[in-house]
């Protein structure tokens, strides 16, 4: 498969366009599955994208919603994916969407490994993925010189691993290369002329240099300037 790059004509449209086109996918898969997962990135980017999914016409009762990674802080710190996702997407319809949270209150995230993994597996493969990209070409907590990073783009790396990094701040956990790319749908949502000459450049290098390109000969690329 060859990436497919869709570019907008502002950040609204595509917050709109890429929403509708997320909850058409989970709406498909319902029709033929008990349930559907989507896995969804931190950071303020898809703030707009969730805004607007929360209020899709779907059965969010048999959704499960999972982060591509979490920092290794309590929900209610002003640092936590969980924080934002509750914010944004886990509201209004999307309320009645299961949530597995990646912060489990151990002392460290090496210790949650194993027990989400579990929890994960039943989920898989994921439905829909939505992904992120730093400028450092980095996605979910994938980034270049981390500690376990050849480990977890590996082909049987587990679902979950406990991974830290100089860019990172805290100790993050995060989904592996083979549970990202194993989505039925890979979208990649990028925002501004800095992350598509990241994007650019990620193409022409190896995961192990710029993570993100694991994953684009199977993504959707959404951007807007």
């Amino acid at each position: 498969m060859t990436m497919e790059f869709k570019e907008y004509p502002d950040r609204e449209m595509l917050a709109l366009s890429l929403a509708d086109r997320i909850a058409s996918q989970l709406a498909q898969h319902l029709r033929g599955h008990e349930r559907a997962t989507l896995c969804v990135p931190g950071g303020t980017s898809p703030a707009p994208v969730f805004d607007t999914l929360s209020g899709a016409d779907l059965d969010w009762g048999r959704v499960t919603v999972v982060l591509g990674d979490e920092r290794w802080v309590d929900g209610d710190h002003k640092r936590s994916n969980s924080r934002l996702l509750r914010r944004h997407l886990l509201k209004e319809k999307a309320a009645a969407a299961d949530y597995i949270d990646l912060y489990t209150g151990d002392a460290s995230p090496d210790l949650a490994t194993e027990g989400l993994g579990a929890r994960l597996m039943p989920h898989l493969p994921l439905t829909v993925v939505l992904l992120g990209m730093g400028n450092d070409m980095h996605t979910a907590s994938l980034f270049p010189g981390a500690d376990h990073l050849a480990a977890a783009l590996a082909s049987d790396a587990p679902p979950v691993m406990a991974i830290r990094a100089e860019g990172a701040e805290e100790p993050r956990i995060t989904l592996t290369r083979p549970i990202l790319s194993g989505a039925i749908n890979i979208h990649l949502l990028i925002m501004g002329p800095e992350k598509r000459e990241a994007l650019e450049r990620a193409q022409k290098l190896d995961p192990m240099q710029a993570p993100i390109r694991a994953f684009l000969d199977e993504a959707t690329v959404h951007w807007a300037e």
